[in-house]
């Protein structure tokens, strides 16, 4: 892990390889060690891998408060321009997808390619904003522990708990480590985040969309709405799995990066190919309704 000064914070990152830059932010309430299979493999692979802590997580500086989305973004522009980084693929997992989004919102062009895992477009409700509120309260009061314990078999899928319990440990490990005040000031900023659709509709660059079959946070429905909104998408099932597909099954979820990344303009050939197997990735087609935004059960 190495860290640098970037705008008024010390962000934690790994980078690991050569090559085109593949960036990836991670979700709440994780770290960038949720990236571990994907930072081991595509770095083998002629990838330069980048998996930054985002401010109030694992190594980086915590800010107490309230932390919008656009800071997080323009915290990951300040550590790319610090690493001499113009141009690369940007992908992102549930919090860290919104993230993504909002990268493109204010730098589309220094991106080439996007990635959408087990995330949701949709501007938060009502009900939703004092639920996320009320839950930044609790972890101050309370800490991360317990929270923790009771999101963990939604986070990942039955499946998981029972064959992949090292998974489980794993996930349940990131949650209780994250600082409360970061984790509290990073609920407060997604209430008040906007409705990313009509961003999605004006994508031009290729995208993936990524999404476990038993997600509880960001259902299938959700994915079908960024692809069917994403104007040059593919949209990618992994069984058997959760929020976390990437961790639950990296080979299937690396399968599917894998065959997305080669398949951009002036992609690096791969130096040690995935198995030919790519049992669990489905591509699906769109729906035909978009489905409305979502409730208070995002995680």
């Amino acid at each position: 892990m190495t860290s640098v000064n970037c705008r008024e914070i010390t962000m934690g990152y790994e980078d690991e390889g050569s090559g085109d830059p593949l960036v990836l932010v991670h979700g709440h309430p994780f770290d960038r060690s949720m990236w571990r299979p994907q930072i081991e493999h595509f770095s083998q692979a002629g990838w330069r891998v980048i998996a930054p802590d985002l401010r109030g997580y694992g190594r980086s500086t915590v800010i107490p408060g309230t932390t919008p989305l656009e800071t997080f973004a323009r915290d990951l522009r300040a550590l790319l321009d610090r690493l001499g980084i113009e141009r690369f693929v940007l992908g992102g997992l549930s919090m860290g997808g919104q993230i993504v989004m909002e990268c493109y919102r204010l730098f589309p062009e220094r991106i080439r390619g996007l990635v959408f895992a087990d995330t949701f477009a949709a501007a938060e409700t009502e009900e939703g904003r004092t639920a996320r509120h009320d839950m930044a309260a609790r972890l101050l009061r309370e800490g991360m522990t317990g929270y923790a314990q009771e999101v963990l078999a939604k986070m990942v899928s039955a499946h998981t708990l029972a064959h992949r319990p090292e998974v489980a440990a794993h996930v349940l490990a990131m949650m209780t480590a994250t600082p409360p005040e970061g984790a509290a000031a990073a609920l407060r900023g997604r209430a008040e985040r906007p409705d990313y659709g009509g961003l999605l509709t004006r994508v031009s660059v290729p995208a993936l969309v990524v999404v476990g079959t038993e997600d509880a946070y960001t259902p299938v429905s959700d994915a079908r709405d960024i692809h069917a909104r994403v104007p040059d998408a593919t949209l990618t099932l992994i069984e058997r799995t959760g929020h976390l597909p990437n961790l639950e099954r990296p080979d299937a979820f690396n399968t599917a990066l894998a065959e997305f990344l080669h398949a951009l303009p002036d992609a690096p050939q791969p130096n040690n190919p995935l198995p030919g197997s790519t049992s669990g990735a489905h591509p699906l087609l769109p729906s035909p309704t978009p489905p409305g935004p979502r409730g208070v059960t995002q995680p």
